[in-house]
């Protein structure tokens, strides 16, 4: 209504660019219209007492919508955003008190592979499944065997079989992407790279603001190893003029941004370029410090403290085993 008929193309996030204004409508009243499906749908069927896999399982787009080469399920799954759904309007639990408190995923596996008659007797069942296309409960089944036992080798080799049929069946590209991943780490484990590389890309951290930044550092606190320690201190960025006061207590590392505390364990000050490169892990807080690119009065041990209560994360983790 506001821009359809005064538009000469439309340029979207996940698809070419569409022109004249007769396919510009019809690109954004047949998305308006897919959105708008899918949340209704999903609370409608919730209303009726479906869990979000019952939900999932039943919700497909009408003809008219489903037929239109931009609501293909070329990228996302109906059956993916509704799950989405449900969960932005009702939390994770499905309303099932079997399901409120599940046990971790080891702990179920093992007792799932001892009720099946052990991890043979699982295999040997899972394979007459899979020889009558039965891919998703064979992936189900083999992944109870793989976490009970990651070195099961032959359970390896049957999930990933039925991951890779699973991907190649899917319409989806990010459903393929997923089932391909799952069945390369079950062949040859999780990558293991010859260089450090961690979740927070140098141009990702130059883009964000100083708050977004001291976010970012909250989360790499280890919340256990942190307890019982209380720090207060305050940060100036000499280029930027920006300061921030950071507190460490019960816990968590909390700021204030264009604030300053009297009484603070260390006045901290450095330039917005050396504060990338340590948040980026290119540069140690103790090189920092020794070079005088990172200054602290009256002396550095409390943020030397700080940092060591930071995790380190790694690019690579397990996905389709413990």
């Amino acid at each position: 209504e506001r821009w359809a008929a005064k538009s000469d193309v439309m340029y979207g996030m996940h698809h070419w660019p569409v022109w004249g204004v007769e396919r510009i409508t019809e690109m954004l009243s047949k998305g308006r219209d897919a959105y708008r499906y899918i949340n209704d749908e999903t609370l409608r069927l919730a209303n009726h007492g479906y869990t979000p896999d019952e939900i999932g399982e039943q919700v497909a787009l009408p003809e008219s919508l489903a037929s239109h080469w931009a609501l293909r399920e070329y990228y996302g799954t109906i059956n993916h955003n509704v799950k989405a759904t449900y969960a932005k309007y009702l939390g994770a639990y499905d309303g099932n008190p079997a399901n409120l408190h599940n046990l971790p995923p080891v702990e179920a596996a093992k007792r799932y592979v001892e009720f099946m008659g052990g991890a043979e007797q699982a295999i040997a069942k899972s394979r007459e499944y899979f020889d009558r296309g039965e891919y998703r409960w064979v992936a189900e089944v083999m992944n109870h065997v793989v976490f009970s036992d990651p070195q099961n080798q032959e359970a390896r080799e049957l999930a990933a079989d039925a991951l890779e049929q699973m991907g190649y069946q899917t319409e989806s590209s990010t459903w393929r992407n997923a089932y391909l991943n799952g069945a390369q780490e079950l062949r040859l484990g999780t990558p293991s790279l010859p260089f450090k590389i961690g979740t927070g890309s140098p141009d990702t951290i130059r883009a964000l603001d100083l708050g977004m930044i001291l976010n970012y550092l909250g989360i790499r606190l280890n919340g256990p190893k942190a307890a019982g320690h209380e720090l207060t201190m305050n940060l100036k960025l000499t280029d930027t003029g920006e300061q921030a006061v950071l507190r460490l207590v019960n816990g968590c590392l909390s700021h204030s941004l264009e604030r300053r505390a009297i009484g603070a364990d260390a006045d901290i000050a450095t330039s917005r370029e050396v504060l990338n490169r340590i948040v980026a892990e290119e540069l140690t807080i103790e090189s920092a410090v020794e070079s005088g690119e990172v200054t602290v009065a009256p002396d550095p041990a409390p943020l030397l403290e700080l940092f060591g209560l930071f995790d380190e994360f790694e690019l690579w983790f397990n996905v389709i085993e413990p």
